[in-house]
């Protein structure tokens, strides 16, 4: 389409506003343009001159505003730059951090995409460089940090999950929650655990699961330490948690087949009704129904039965007797002993063997044990266990639970008690309830951490070596948010004394200085 010049636009206006009959046609066929661009043309230029004549700012004013405005908002575009820095180091920082909580390298760039203009946002495979290399420095520093965490670590919970059919060793200290096992091997024999577990020369507990290859990892330590005459012991007591998930499953399995046999009896009767309603002979529906609701009745007495051998033998397994009294192995091998006939039958055997392993009892052994030492005097340390237990009568497995004001009025009362006993109770009592409070009879801590792991595992297609690294660094380094263990992170509950708490920081340190520093720290103390 040709553009008009200026004076066609006064011509086309000046033929419509002013011109005779016939003028705007001969106007746009000399123009050559429409009647209707005419129109408009003069419109228009009526409209500007309006505008001119009402005082208004001059063209050369508003382009002056123009170029000001421009220019204030590149103003504010750079101080809006500096005030917020989201550079590389921060992108880097924020695409490692995504990747320690579980986050896939497409999440972490949809969410940088958020913050960030399309052609700033860092490539899918910039991020995997920044992620490798970060989980690489992670397993130098990881090294460095679990030398100094030896001499801590006393009591690990074990146990092992799968990624892509490969197996990854877990180890994890109960009491701080910190995370020092993340192996990934290529099986889960004997000689793989004793790898993974000969780098913890001061480890004296272990609460673990019934596998194969663990256990005999742990029996070839403990073999070891005896003929090395060390005076470092290695118990294992087998994890109390897998035996109730068992106990559980197997009771179920009992309702489960009770409750078809009472199904049937119900629809004996139904029959028998119908059969009375009919006004027929009912002897023979009648003597059904009385053999299906027998069978009915053996299969509910059956399941009745093994659910209270179960509970008792389950109670065997508590700290405190359903009496209130301090359990022991005497008297729990004598539940469990007492509980065993009724727990007959192949959907009980595995249940069995757990129950009658003497390893299902350490937990009591050392119990006993570390509050003997702790406490002395028997009488000043049954009042004293007592009195524990009445603070912490809501914690499961402490015995009858009073409510009301017997709740309140009997810790006063076992308080009163061992004051008779002991005046200076109260650094005595500090030591027994240490020993009770830091009892340890499952690997739970363990399954919590495996489930986190799956996590990740879930958003990530290998879940390589390095990258666990990585996990366990800044799970390590994390301050709980809530809960007896807020406000620190694993490793200062654990007492690793170390320059400085920041994961980041740690990672960006290297691990000779580190390993300087950690060490030069712990002497000082």
């Amino acid at each position: 389409m040709t553009t008009l010049s200026v004076l066609t636009w006064i011509g086309n206006a000046a033929a419509v506003l002013t011109g005779p009959w016939g003028a705007v046609t001969a106007q746009t066929q000399q123009a050559g343009c429409s009647r209707q661009t005419a129109y408009t043309h003069a419109h228009r230029v009526q409209q500007a001159i309006a505008e001119t004549q009402g005082g208004g700012p001059s063209r050369a004013h508003l382009r002056a505003d123009c170029h000001r405005l421009q220019h204030e908002n590149q103003q504010l575009w750079d101080a809006w730059a500096d005030s917020v820095p989201f550079g590389s180091p921060q992108q880097r920082r924020f695409a490692v951090t995504a990747a320690a909580l579980g986050l896939s390298l497409r999440q972490t760039r949809a969410l940088l995409a958020c913050v960030l203009p399309a052609d700033g946002c860092p490539s899918r495979a910039t991020l995997d460089r920044w992620v490798a290399a970060a989980a690489a420095r992670a397993s130098q520093v990881l090294a460095s940090l679990d030398r100094a965490c030896q001499p801590l670590v006393e009591t690990l919970c074990l146990d092992e999950i799968f990624c892509h059919r490969q197996p990854v060793l877990m180890g994890v200290e109960p009491h701080s929650l910190a995370w020092v096992l993340g192996q990934r091997a290529s099986d889960r024999s004997g000689a793989t655990w004793h790898h993974a577990l000969h780098a913890w020369p001061h480890l004296a507990y272990v609460a673990a699961d019934n596998g194969t290859g663990m256990q005999l990892g742990l029996e070839r330590i403990r073999q070891e330490r005896q003929q090395t005459a060390s005076n470092r012991a290695l118990e294992v007591g087998l994890d109390i948690f897998h035996t109730r998930r068992e106990g559980g499953r197997a009771l179920r399995s009992e309702w489960s087949a009770a409750e078809p046999i009472w199904g049937k009896a119900e629809q004996a009767d139904r029959a028998l009704a119908q059969t009375r309603q009919r006004g027929q002979d009912s002897r023979g529906d009648t003597q059904r129904a009385r053999q299906a609701w027998r069978r009915a009745e053996q299969a509910f007495h059956s399941a009745c039965r093994r659910e209270a051998a179960w509970q008792r033998a389950s109670q065997a397994l508590n700290l405190f007797r359903p009496d209130g009294r301090l359990n022991d192995r005497a008297w729990a091998a004598a539940e469990i002993q007492a509980a065993l006939p009724a727990l007959d039958g192949p959907r009980w055997a595995k249940v069995r063997r757990m129950l009658t392993d003497p390893r299902s009892l350490t937990f009591l052994d050392r119990l006993q044990r570390d509050l003997a030492a702790a406490e002395p005097r028997p009488n000043v340390r049954a009042a004293l266990v007592a009195l524990w237990r009445r603070r912490h009568a809501t914690r499961p497995g402490c015995g009858p639970k009073p409510s009301g004001a017997v709740a309140v009025v009997l810790p006063l009362v076992q308080t009163l008690i061992a004051g008779r006993l002991e005046p200076a109770w109260q650094g005595a009592y500090r030591r027994v309830a240490r020993v009770l409070s830091r009892v340890v009879r499952a690997s739970s801590v363990v399954e919590c951490l495996n489930s986190v792991v799956r996590m990740h595992q879930a958003r990530h297609r290998t879940l390589r070596q390095p990258l666990i690294d990585l996990k366990r660094l800044y799970w390590n380094c994390r301050a709980f948010a809530e809960g007896r263990r807020e406000g620190h992170c694993p490793y200062a509950h654990l007492g690793l004394l170390l320059p400085s708490y920041d994961w980041w920081e740690l990672l960006h340190t290297a691990p000779q200085e580190l390993e300087q520093k950690v060490s030069s720290r712990s002497m000082a103390a």
